[in-house]
């Protein structure tokens, strides 16, 4: 499924948050939102998940104005958002049962889809008795259930360590490889865009519009992002951010003073 967003913008009140959002995103193309807080990234995905009017422009899925949420644009949020008086294995199924799938088939996909992001012999256990990585697993595993046309990651890992967000990353690689939706992915981690998009759109402050897009030749890459080095600098340059390149290729970066 492909998304179009043709002249966005989005206002609250008197906020101006979003001017002029032109962009297609390819059916099964990963492309990543890198800005400032507050420029409307997340907006963007509510308004693609049906959850937001656009104040101007629209945005269409497959050709349809995006009007109403749809179980195949799913949004996932950087809160896991389980429910805490289920299993996991409960909550992953909710989400086929409550396109009306059998509760047995439903809790029989969640076993197949927990064993996916490694969490075989959780099934019983509550979201409280186990670690923020592994809600987070059972929350990719209850998004990709469904086999989404669509996923909308709103900052999934930005609450983790940074093992364990890179331990995620390749889990949801691999996921995505399975799956083959489209992904709009809204992150801060320049690492975390630089490895897993094809396209990174660097907005500027709000209002915000792109300041500019990036084009990615290969999704297949490992965490070492060393053939990045030049385009790192350049998109943290563009976030206002100075990253200096050392003798042991580790990089500092500090905020330029305005």
């Amino acid at each position: 499924m492909n998304l179009v967003f043709r002249n966005v913008e989005k206002h609250f009140g008197d906020l101006r948050v979003v001017e002029q959002f032109d962009r297609e995103i390819a059916s099964g193309e990963l492309v990543a939102l890198v800005g400032p807080s507050g420029c409307g990234k997340s907006t963007l995905l509510h308004i693609a998940a049906g959850l937001e009017r656009t104040t101007h422009g629209q945005v269409l899925a497959n050709g349809e104005p995006i009007e109403r949420p749809d179980p195949q644009r799913m949004l996932m949020f950087q809160e896991n958002a389980l429910y805490p008086w289920l299993t996991l294995e409960q909550n992953v199924a909710m989400a086929l049962e409550l396109q009306k799938v059998n509760k047995a088939q439903a809790r029989a996909q969640a076993g197949l889809w927990l064993e996916k992001v490694q969490l075989s012999g959780f099934e019983d256990y509550f979201p409280h008795q186990v670690s923020g990585g592994m809600r987070q697993r059972a929350a990719l595993a209850r998004a990709f259930i469904t086999s989404p046309e669509v996923l909308l990651l709103d900052e999934p890992f930005g609450a983790l360590d940074a093992l364990t967000r890179m331990t995620l990353q390749d889990v949801l690689r691999d996921l995505i490889h399975e799956v083959h939706p489209t992904v709009l992915l809204v992150t801060h981690d320049v690492d975390e865009a630089l490895f897993l998009a094809d396209r990174i759109l660097v907005f500027s402050a709000r209002p915000s519009s792109v300041l500019k897009e990036f084009n990615l030749a290969s999704r297949d890459k490992s965490h070492d992002l060393s053939d990045f080095a030049d385009l790192r600098r350049e998109i943290l340059g563009l976030l206002g951010i100075r990253a200096e390149h050392r003798r042991d290729d580790v990089f500092t970066t500090e905020e330029i003073a305005a």
